[in-house]
């Protein structure tokens, strides 16, 4: 089978997927190619968060009450928010399938030990989980809720992270990238689409990047330690997205197709 091609194949059993890589690495090229190739549904925990709080749901004014004051978003509450979408579309079966914003969590308990509530198996119960988990604290709460069974690790060399960032225009209305090596624009310094000037992000310099870099490295070992002993871990390696891609799909076939 062709794995460049679009709608690769169906899956045959539910796939609960995470992308963990370094800014920079391509995780956003690899995440809309994996919904393209296998029509995963996309789950964003900030844009749970923005959605509850704007519906005014019970988790969301309790989540803007939070934010207001100049906190952080519980890890908790998170878990509920994500627990509560996926409930809601049948995909699992926890505290009775309360819906978002009214979800109940926590271990659940039965003779013998906790448990984690089930999940669908069915292929159209398949996501990509964005935004959550980032720390090993916050993928334990998630573990209680809902087993993810493939944790994908994007390995990109630092120095070709580093070239690309060196070479990187944005256009920021749209968000859209450019890289004056292998995708530059139409029109030097200015937007395909709009014609509008491009610009640099400021943090886009060698230096500032090799420190998020570093700081990246240090809060991922233990999320990624936490899902390798969990058996669901998976790295994949390559300098362009072009090369990551067909291994990432092949791998997501073997297991779920």
């Amino acid at each position: 089978m062709n794995t460049s091609t679009r709608n690769l194949s169906k899956l045959k059993k539910a796939a609960r997927i995470i992308l963990v890589g370094p800014p920079g690495c391509g995780k956003g090229t690899q995440s809309g190619r994996l919904l393209d190739h296998f029509k995963l549904t996309p789950i964003s925990s900030g844009d749970l968060l923005r959605e509850n709080v704007r519906n005014r749901t019970p988790l969301g004014i309790q989540a803007e009450t939070v934010m207001r004051s100049g906190g952080l978003v519980q890890d908790s509450l998170m878990v509920k928010l994500i627990v509560g979408e996926l409930s809601k579309r049948g995909w699992v079966e926890t505290r009775g399938n309360l819906t978002s914003g009214i979800c109940l969590t926590g271990p659940l308990s039965v003779i013998g030990g906790p448990i984690t509530p089930r999940a669908s198996d069915s292929p159209t119960a398949s996501f990509l989980l964005d935004g959550f988990p980032r720390t090993k604290n916050q993928a334990q709460s998630l573990d209680s809720e809902v087993a993810m069974n493939l944790v994908v690790n994007l390995d990109v060399p630092h120095d070709v992270i580093l070239d690309r960032i060196a070479n990187r225009l944005v256009h920021e209305p749209s968000g859209r990238v450019y890289n004056m090596t292998w995708n530059k624009p139409k029109n030097p310094g200015v937007d395909d689409v709009t014609g509008e000037p491009l610009t640099r992000r400021p943090d886009d310099c060698p230096e500032t990047f090799s420190k998020r870099l570093k700081n990246y490295a240090e809060a991922t070992g233990p999320l990624l330690e936490h899902y390798d002993k969990a058996g669901v871990l998976w790295t994949v390696s390559g300098s362009t997205s072009d090369e990551i891609t067909p291994q990432l799909d092949a791998e997501i076939l073997k297991r779920f197709g």
